[in-house]
């Protein structure tokens, strides 16, 4: 009766790979389905700001395989949204470098990013680039 019995409960305490498969397609779908939803949900920009994008930009002219060099930051700074003013700085530990006009109080819309910066040949350290736009 034991040997029976055994045989009986392995029998049923596994599952089919085709319901298996079933039922992780199905869990599979409703994540999807859910993550679609949510992401058409959530704007992807609050506030219209241009920041972000204009950050992108400058990276993009201030770094050179992905590293960031204080002598590059006068091209970035031409990468400002037309009818914008625009403000860029890049901080290492206590140096700085900016250009562009100064700053106004009121300016709201910035952005920043962790760079790596060459300070001098074979010598990179951590810095943050940051920008600011206003009209």
């Amino acid at each position: 009766m034991s040997s029976s019995w055994t045989r009986e409960a392995r029998r049923r305490a596994q599952a089919s790979p085709i319901a298996a498969l079933a039922a992780l397609f199905a869990v599979c779908a409703g994540l999807s389905l859910y993550a679609t939803v949510l992401g058409g949900s959530v704007p992807l920009v609050q506030g219209g700001g241009v920041a972000d994008p204009t950050l992108d930009r400058v990276h993009d002219a201030a770094t050179d395989g992905g590293v960031a060099a204080p002598d590059r930051l006068d091209r970035a700074a031409t990468r400002g949204p037309d009818g914008h003013r625009l403000n860029v700085s890049l901080t290492v530990a206590d140096e700085a470098w900016t250009v562009g006009p100064s700053v106004p109080g009121g300016a709201t819309d910035r952005a920043s990013r962790l760079v790596s910066v060459r300070l001098a040949p074979g010598r990179v350290e951590p810095g943050r680039l940051s920008v600011v736009v206003w009209s």
